[in-house]
C-alpha cells in the first residue's frame, strides 16, 4: 500500500471503553478530535468478548462530529488479540491502535493481516510505545512511517505502563519520563509520524492536566490522550495555534509571496532571517488553524 501524506488534528484523543454504553452514548456531543474505542486496559477480562461483539453497532452508529475513530485491540500475542484485529478491521475504523508494540515486526505483521483481509488502504495503524523494549527499538519502529508497505501513522506514549514496567518515580513534573518522551518525539519526526502524549490520571485536577499539555506541546507533541471528557477543552486549547502564532505565520507566508522575494531561500523579516523551512512551518500551522476553524 502507499502511505498517504495528510494533515491530521489529534489534539485531544479520548479513550472510551467499548463496554461502557453510557460513555458511548455521549460521543456525538464531544468536541475531541479523535476517539479510541478501547478493548484493552479499560475492559475487564470477563467482558472482552462482549465488548468486541459491540464494535459493529458502535461503528454503525458512528457520530459525524468525530474526525477519527480508532480501535485499541488487545495485544496480538494475547488470547483476544487475533480476533480483535479481525473484528476491528471489519468495522473499517480510521485506525487500529496496537498495544505492547516491542519491535517493527509487531506492526508489520498486523499490517499483513489487514492486507490479507482486504482492509482499505485508508485504515492506518497506531502503535503504543509503552514497554522498555519498544523504547530500545523506537527508531526502527518509527522508521516504518517512511515505508510504503507500512500503515503506521501515529505513535502513542504509554506513560502508565512505562512507569509500571521500569519502576521510575512518577513525579508531577514528569522529570524522569522526559528523556523517554523526547526520544519518542524525535523518532516520530524522523519517521514522519504524529505522536500523542500519555494520559493524565487525575481527571479532576484540570490545572495539572493543562500543565502536562503545555509541557507536551512545548516538546512538540501533536496532542494528548485523555480519559475523561472534562480534559477535552484544555487539550484543544493548548494544542491549537495561538492567535499570535497564526499572525506571525501569515506574515512569513505573505513575505515570501512578495515579487521581490521570488526564488529566494532566505529573506529578512522584522530584523531577522527567515528561511524556507520557516515558511513550511508557517504553512503547516495555518493549515492546522484552518482545520480547527
Amino acid at each position: 500500500m502507499t502511505q498517504e501524506t495528510r494533515l491530521y488534528l489529534r489534539r485531544s484523543v479520548l479513550y472510551v471503553p467499548a463496554s461502557n454504553d453510557k460513555a458511548l452514548a455521549k460521543l456525538a456531543s464531544l468536541a475531541c478530535d479523535a476517539v479510541i474505542i478501547d478493548l484493552e486496559d479499560a475492559v475487564a477480562p470477563a467482558e472482552k468478548i462482549t465488548a468486541r461483539e459491540k464494535l459493529g453497532i458502535i461503528f454503525k452508529n458512528r457520530p459525524s462530529g468525530i474526525r477519527e475513530m480508532i480501535i485499541r485491540i488487545n495485544a496480538v500475542s494475547s488470547e483476544w488479540g487475533p480476533d480483535d484485529l479481525l473484528a476491528a478491521a471489519a468495522c473499517e475504523p480510521d485506525g487500529i491502535l496496537l498495544p505492547k508494540v516491542d519491535t517493527p515486526r509487531d506492526v508489520l505483521e498486523a499490517g499483513d493481516v489487514l492486507d490479507d483481509n482486504d482492509a482499505p488502504d485508508s485504515l492506518c495503524l497506531w502503535a503504543m510505545i509503552e514497554t522498555p523494549k519498544s523504547l530500545l527499538n523506537i527508531g526502527a519502529i518509527a522508521e516504518l512511517g517512511r515505508d510504503a508497505a507500512s500503515r503506521l501513522s501515529c505513535l502513542v506514549a504509554g506513560t502508565n505502563d512505562l512507569v509500571a514496567a521500569t519502576g521510575v518515580l512518577a513525579t508531577p513534573d514528569r522529570r524522569y519520563l522526559m528523556p523517554w518522551l523526547m526520544q519518542m518525539l524525535l523518532a516520530a519526526r524522523a519517521g514522519g509520524l504524529d505522536i500523542v502524549d500519555g494520559v493524565s490520571n487525575d481527571f479532576r485536577d484540570l490545572e495539572a492536566f493543562a500543565a502536562e499539555c503545555t509541557q507536551a506541546a512545548a516538546m512538540g507533541f501533536d496532542g494528548k490522550t485523555l480519559i475523561h471528557p472534562a480534559q477535552i477543552e484544555p487539550a484543544n486549547t493548548v494544542f491549537s495555534p495561538s492567535e499570535t502564532a497564526r499572525k506571525e505565520a501569515e506574515k512569513i507566508v505573505a513575505a515570501f509571496a512578495l515579487p521581490e522575494n521570488a526564488g529566494k531561500g532566505a529573506i529578512g523579516l522584522d530584523g531577522r532571517m527567515v528561511e524556507l523551512l520557516h515558511r513550511a512551518q508557517a504553512e503547516r500551522l495555518l493549515a492546522k488553524a484552518s482545520m480547527i476553524g
